[in-house]
């Protein structure tokens, strides 16, 4: 991955950094550093991930996701303590998954379960999860009904900071269909897969 690092970043971003650029992701996930949205804190650390990109050009049809890492010595009380993760995952579904009411919550919980399975530390979580259902019109008709899951989420991490990059990576290829040790095979459930 390329180093975006800010050049006066303090020694504890720095080790906590160097762990997110040390974690190994499966083959189906493409991640790279990008540009930390600025104004956040002091010093952040963003990566984009995106499902087999490279069967589809540069945008992934199955499901994209990013992490930011975030230190303030300052503790925002909203954070309690210096440290803040915010993720974002999102995917395309079959219309008939994305009328599921429980989908909302299978979400989260995937969440929770992939920072439970790599005992990911953390307090102060928060998020919301977002279902859509489109309909195509016009010149867009032949494109069908679609629907489409998206996860914006928060939480305040303590201990080793690898569990949690770990745990995004797996939510967002569960997001796609991918589950754990599913690498390499079919993506389920994606509705513009089908298209292509």
């Amino acid at each position: 991955m390329a180093d975006l690092r800010p050049p006066s970043a303090p020694p504890l971003f720095e080790r906590a950094a160097a762990e997110v650029r040390a974690t190994a992701f499966r083959g189906d996930l493409s991640v790279r550093e990008i540009p930390a949205p600025a104004g956040l804190a002091p010093d952040c650390l963003a990566l984009a991930g995106d499902v087999r990109p490279e069967e589809h050009g540069l945008d992934s049809p199955y499901g994209t996701g990013r992490f930011i890492l975030l230190h303030d010595p300052d503790e925002p009380a909203p954070w309690n303590g210096p440290w803040r993760i915010v993720c974002f995952a999102q995917a395309p579904l079959e219309p008939d998954i994305g009328i599921d009411p429980m989908l909302a919550d299978v979400a989260w919980s995937w969440l929770m379960d992939a920072l439970g399975s790599r005992r990911a530390q953390f307090h102060s979580a928060s998020g919301t999860a977002t279902k859509t259902l489109s309909k195509g019109f016009g010149s867009l008709a032949a494109e069908g009904d679609g629907a489409q899951i998206e996860l914006r989420a928060s939480w305040s991490p303590s201990g080793p900071t690898a569990p949690h990059v770990e745990a995004w990576s797996e939510l967002v290829c569960m997001l796609a269909g991918l589950p754990p040790g599913s690498e390499q095979i079919a993506v389920l459930g994606s509705r513009r897969a089908a298209r292509d």
